[in-house]
């Protein structure tokens, strides 16, 4: 039984790589922080968006224009536009994209808003599109319509 558990050992090392334990390894962190200023700021202790493992991980965005930093009240179409904007901004800092995204997570203030954030979301995400669940929530920040979050291959 010790050979085999050896063999597994070794297979597994050889599947994950040489550099596993490797000082540079070390000193590279497998998590960072992901800052772009075609996005709103963060308005809270989290980060725009974290890559690691090859993957960036969105935080959820809201309808805020990055340049103005106000809050767009308009219609669902237009704040998810908006929202749309930003999450591609982020997920280009990270070095991604739309078209690289796996997840998607939409949040709504009123699921009867379904249909019209759908249509604009489908100008933004071509096939094969990303996995995505849609929500209503009982309240978003800053009351807005829509917040969406995603994650995607680097």
């Amino acid at each position: 039984m010790k050979r085999r558990e050896a063999l597994v050992t070794l297979s597994c090392m050889a599947l994950i790589g040489p550099n596993l334990f490797s000082k540079e390894r070390r000193s590279n962190p497998m998590k960072k922080e992901i800052k772009s200023a075609n996005a709103p700021k963060a308005i809270g202790p989290y980060s725009q968006a974290i890559a690691a493992n090859g993957f960036v991980f969105a935080s959820g965005q809201i309808a805020i224009d990055p340049k103005s930093g106000e809050l767009s009240t308009g219609s669902i179409e237009e704040q998810t536009r908006l929202v749309l904007s930003n999450l591609k901004a982020v997920l280009e800092a990270a070095g991604s994209s739309l078209d690289k995204t796996v997840k998607c997570t939409v949040f709504l203030q009123d699921l009867n808003d379904y249909g019209e954030m759908n249509a604009v979301y489908g100008e933004f995400f071509k096939a094969p599109h990303p996995a995505r669940a849609a929500v209503q929530v009982a309240r978003l920040p800053k009351d807005v319509k829509v917040e969406i979050e995603a994650i995607a291959v680097i």
